[in-house]
Parts: structure tokens; C-alpha cells; sequence
């Protein structure tokens, strides 16, 4: 919990201030429809996330599996870019705070004023560092910093409220205050549901909460299909963090709205990004505030290297395994140097400001909430529980108003959510288009048929095998086949052929485990196997071939008609093309030497 809490538990840094910035005298009302939307939408959203994807890929998983072909990979794309948003803004918003924090304390060197970018950037330089030399005992240290944050939040929450109680006048004053400038109550809660999507950031924990699951040990009996007791734990860590947050949300937001002055959240007011902060320092002395600002400022950098795993476990995961991005995406420091680039220029464009960061946060985190509504809807759905799919379907439709309606009074969110999503899908598409020319599959298995008809010919010296493409025809087609095969590219009657058919699946996948079934057909052998795509199939079959007999194969193709560049976007998009031609290709590519490589003929 405290793993995914130094992001969930870190916006009480900057939460409440913004609450105030956004919803002013009514933060504490907007803040109530904000903890009702957490425990009564966003928490039995994701309670059936962490049902249905255990393994710690979240609510996109869900839908890469509900929507098929290339439709469900673009997808993945997009939502991969505001997830990319959310975990981004929140390394640079957090960083951001902690340096506020550490330039509004008293005691803090005067050198230090107007240097809020330069100390953001090295805060997120450090980042960089304790990734690039390993992450390890990331939930000990969370555990300190979560317990050691929660405790000073409820010192300071409590003297806040005690405060209160012995000048009660604040509440009379808040309350005057409030009703000249609202009117009566009904307008009240109707502005309170207009602006609480603007405290969207309280709601930045969930997707994380199931991004730890593989971290919760679970029972000897639980199964890798079906682990019971960690699902039943992951959902009591999704409530008790729920839970916790929902309480601090609202104690917080009464206690900054009745003693803190309004133009004291406001730019280069003394409250701005650090209201919980402002209070410690006014009633418990600069020493207690102190601490508080070095725990804060923490915990806030600790979410940065919680967004940085999430990214490092999200991109790895989709990416490289689509074919969109290089191999090298798969390893750790490279990918830390390329999210450490983006977040300063993000520092940058920004100019370290938490409040211009806040819009694009929030479109990252409730585009990726509404996703999963999505998700548990359609799930719902193919299970034909019609409760579930009416109460999902409203939470589905209050996420959409809230996101829609953020993304038009803060537009900077969708920007900055669409530059990352065009990147991707532009480097994914280049990736894919240099990555397609290489070998697919991660393992290639014979069954003992398969395995059978192989080294057979193989002990005669020679394997040669016939790329056939099945439709039906029977006895006859196969007939025709061997046939004009042995005519064409001369093989003698005597030497025995082996079929092989590559039956196509979903040509958006990329890599993928092949298994090679043997069968008899009305007397031939056949070499069967379902792929995404037939030229590199074909390549990896013979290199395995190669490999397990130690005798170079022959292949035989016929020629396939036809303009090049269409084959070669029909390759690209659905897995075919001019087979003989990039399966030839493919193999030079693997195989360098000449005398190793399989024999590809055409005619």
C-alpha cells in the first residue's frame, strides 16, 4: 500500500492548495463529491480491475484483450500516452512541490530564491541516479516515508482542528463569506459538482494501487491463473487506501479553506503548492515545519521514482512486444535516460509551476480512470451481470463528464497528452517498420510428428520443404501442389517434400511462441502452424530446423504477382506480401553467413 501510497498519499502535498485555487471558499464541499466519486466510482472500478488483471498491467491490459486486430494495439497506444502523461507530470509536478517546499522554508539559504527550475531539475536528476544505479528496497523505504508522512499530516491536521474549535469565528466568517458569494446551498453544490473535476488529482492513486499487485505475496494455494488471496489482498490495499486518503482529503480541505487566507493560495502567495505545509509552520513552530518540509519535500520526490517504475513496467511490457519500439527499450537504464530527458523539458516548458502542471496531471489520470470504467463495463457486460453493467455504466458516463469537462477549461492537458501520443505512435510506427524484418518468433516447438518427418530427411541428408498455402481444395490441391513444385523447381522424384502451412492469426501481434504441429494429409506430410505473419514464420521454422538437425533446409516458394510496394504494405499491416522475397530477406538478416543460411527457391 505505502508502495503505491507515495503517490496516492504524496498529493496531500499539493492537493489541497490547488482544491482551494480551484473551487475557493467551497474546497471542502467540492472536495466531499470528489471522496463520493473515490469510494463509489473509482474504488469498485478498480476492485474489479485487480479481479480480472492481477499481474500488475491495470486496466489497459483489460482492454488490449477486449478489442481485436490493429484497432486494440492503437488503442493501447493511445491510452500508453496519457498513462505516459500521468506518470510523467507526476515526476516533474512532485518534483515541482518539493522544490516549493524546500524554497518557502525559513531557514532556507537566500541563494536558493528564483531558483525553483534549476532545483527541480536536479531533484529529478537525482531520480535518474538511484534508477541508474538499481531500485532496490523501493517498499521499506515507501514504508518509512508513507508512515512518517501520514503521522506529521494528522499532528497538523488535529492542532488545525482544535484551532478551529477554540475560535469558532473562522467558521462563522467562512460561512458569511461563502453565502454572499453563492447564494443558497443548492447553488452551492451545484458549482461544487461543476469544478470538482478540477481536484482530479486526488484520484491519482488507483492505477498504481494494481500496478503493485505481483508485489503481494498472496497464499501457498494461489495459482498463476488464479490467485485468490492476492486479489482478495490487492482489493483491501485499493480500500484501505481509499479509505485513508478520503479521510485526509476532507480533513484537510476544511482545515486550509477556515485558516488560510484566500489570496494566500494564490501565485507567490505563501500557501501556493504547500497549504498543509503553511499550517505547520504557523502552529507548530518553524522547527516542527522543518521537518515537515524535509519529509514532504521526500515523499514527493519518492512519487517521482513510483511514477519512474510504473513507466519502466508499463513500457517494456507493450511496446517492444508490438514491435514498436527497438530492443533496447527493454532494458532499464536506457529508457530511465530517455523519461529523465522528457521530464525536463517538461520542467522547462512549465517553468516548474505545480498549478500549470495540474490540468495536464488530471487529464492523464482521469482519461486512464474512464478507460477502466470502460473496461469493467465491457466485462460486465460479456458476463451479462446487468447490475454491474448499469452501475458501471454511470460511473462509466460521470468519468466521461468529469474528463471532458477538464479537458475543455484546462486544454493544456490534452496537448500535452496528445504530444506524447503522436510521439508514440510515430516512433511505434517507425519501430515496427525496422523491427519487421527480423525474427519474430521467441521459441519455435516441434511436436513429436513434426519433429518426426524432420529427422527422417534429415538422416537422407536433405530437408526440403514446400511453403504451401491452404484453400480447401483436398486430395487434389495437395496433388497439383507436389506436382508443379517438382516441375518447376526441378525436384527429383525420388527426394521427399514436407508441406508447410502457415495459417494467419492477428497480424497486429509481433512476437510471439510457435508451435509446429506434424499431420498426414491424404498421404503427405504436413508441417502446420498458426502466426501472425507467414515470411518471418517460415524464417524461423527453417533456422530451428537448421539448428535441431544440423542440416541446412530448402525451401520452395512460388512467386507471388503483384506490385512490390503494395506486397510490402500488405506485409506490414497483414502479415503476407511477397513471401519468397521477405523471407528471404528475413533470413539474411539472421543469418549472416551464406553456407548456414536456408535455401530459398523460387519459381
Amino acid at each position: 500500500m505505502c508502495l503505491s501510497g507515495v503517490d496516492y498519499f504524496s498529493t496531500l502535498g499539493y492537493q489541497p492548495a490547488i482544491a482551494a485555487l480551484a473551487a475557493g471558499l467551497l474546497s471542502p464541499l467540492a472536495t466531499i463529491v470528489l471522496v463520493l466519486l473515490t469510494l463509489f466510482g473509482a474504488l469498485p472500478v478498480y476492485r474489479r480491475v485487480a479481479r480480472e488483471s492481477f499481474n500488475g498491467s491495470g486496466s489497459i491490459a483489460m482492454l488490449e484483450h477486449l478489442l481485436p486486430w490493429w484497432a486494440g494495439k492503437v488503442f493501447v497506444l493511445v491510452l500508453l500516452g496519457f498513462a505516459a502523461t500521468d506518470f510523467m507530470l507526476t515526476m516533474t509536478l512532485s518534483a515541482a512541490d518539493a522544490a516549493a517546499h524546500a524554497i518557502e522554508n525559513p531557514f532556507a539559504p537566500d541563494w536558493l530564491e528564483g531558483g525553483r527550475i534549476l532545483l527541480t531539475l536536479s531533484l529529478i536528476a537525482m531520480l535518474a541516479v538511484v534508477f541508474l544505479k538499481g531500485f532496490h528496497e523501493a517498499i521499506g523505504i515507501a514504508v518509512v516515508l508513507v508512515a512518517a508522512y501520514l503521522a506529521l499530516n494528522l499532528i497538523v491536521i488535529a492542532v488545525s482542528l482544535v484551532h478551529i474549535s477554540q475560535n469558532s469565528i473562522v467558521i462563522t466568517n467562512w460561512w458569511t463569506a461563502l453565502t454572499a458569494q453563492h447564494g443558497n446551498p443548492i447553488v452551492m453544490v451545484g458549482i461544487a459538482l461543476l469544478v470538482f473535476p478540477k481536484l482530479a488529482l486526488g484520484l491519482s492513486g488507483f492505477e498504481t494501487g494494481v500496478a503493485v499487485m505481483p508485489q503481494i505475496a498472496g497464499a501457498h494455494s494461489d495459482t498463476p491463473e488464479r490467485p485468490a488471496r492476492r486479489i482478495r489482498d490487492g482489493i483491501r490495499l485499493l480500500t484501505t487506501a481509499a479509505g485513508v486518503m478520503s479521510i485526509f482529503l476532507i480533513a484537510s480541505s476544511i482545515v486550509t479553506t477556515f485558516l488560510i487566507p484566500q489570496e494566500e493560495f494564490m501565485t507567490g502567495g505563501a500557501a501556493n503548492g504547500r497549504a498543509l505545509a503553511f499550517l505547520a509552520h504557523e502552529y507548530l513552530g518553524e522547527g516542527f515545519g522543518t521537518v515537515y518540509d524535509i519529509v514532504t519535500i521526500c515523499i514527493l520526490w519518492f512519487a517521482g521514482a513510483s511514477a519512474m517504475a510504473g513507466l519502466l513496467n508499463l513500457v517494456p511490457r507493450y511496446l517492444p512486444r508490438y514491435g514498436m519500439a527497438p530492443q533496447w527499450a527493454r532494458a532499464v537504464r536506457p529508457l530511465v535516460l530517455v523519461f529523465t530527458g522528457i521530464a525536463f523539458v517538461i520542467t522547462i516548458a512549465f517553468e516548474a509551476d505545480v498549478d500549470a502542471q495540474g490540468g495536464a496531471y488530471a487529464t492523464g489520470v482521469l482519461v486512464l480512470i474512464t478507460s477502466a470504467s470502460v473496461a469493467v463495463t465491457i466485462s460486465a457486460m460479456k458476463r451479462r451481470q446487468r447490475t454491474a453493467i448499469f452501475g458501471f455504466a454511470v460511473i462509466t458516463l460521470v468519468f466521461v463528464y468529469t474528463t471532458i469537462l477538464n479537458i475543455i477549461e484546462r486544454p493544456e492537458g490534452i496537448r500535452v497528452a496528445g504530444l506524447f501520443i503522436l510521439g508514440i505512435l510515430l516512433l511505434s510506427a517507425v519501430s515496427r517498420i525496422f523491427r519487421s524484418f527480423q525474427i519474430r518468433a521467441t521459441k519455435v516447438t516441434f511436436d513429436a510428428k513434426a519433429l518426426e518427418f524432420i529427422q527422417n530427411d534429415a538422416r537422407n541428408g536433405t530437408v526440403r520443404i514446400v511453403a504451401h498455402e491452404s484453400h480447401g481444395g483436398g486430395r487434389h490441391e495437395y496433388q497439383d501442389k507436389n506436382a508443379a513444385e517438382r516441375r518447376f523447381s526441378h525436384i527429383p522424384r525420388v527426394s521427399r517434400i514436407i508441406f508447410l502451412q502457415v495459417h494467419p492469426t492477428d497480424s497486429s501481434e509481433f512476437e510471439e511462441d510457435l508451435l509446429v504441429e506434424g499431420r498426414k494429409r491424404y498421404g503427405y506430410r504436413v508441417l502446420s502452424v498458426k502466426s501472425a505473419n507467414v515470411p518471418n514464420t517460415i524464417a524461423a521454422i527453417l533456422l530451428q530446423v537448421r539448428d535441431q538437425t544440423t542440416v541446412v533446409p530448402n525451401a520452395y516458394f512460388e512467386w507471388t504477382e503483384g506490385n512490390p510496394i503494395s506486397s510490402m504494405l500488405k506485409f506490414l499491416l497483414f502479415g503476407t506480401g511477397a513471401v519468397a522475397t521477405l523471407t528471404r530477406e528475413v533470413l539474411r538478416k539472421a543469418e549472416p553467413n551464406e553456407k548456414q543460411r536456408p535455401l530459398i527457391h523460387v519459381s
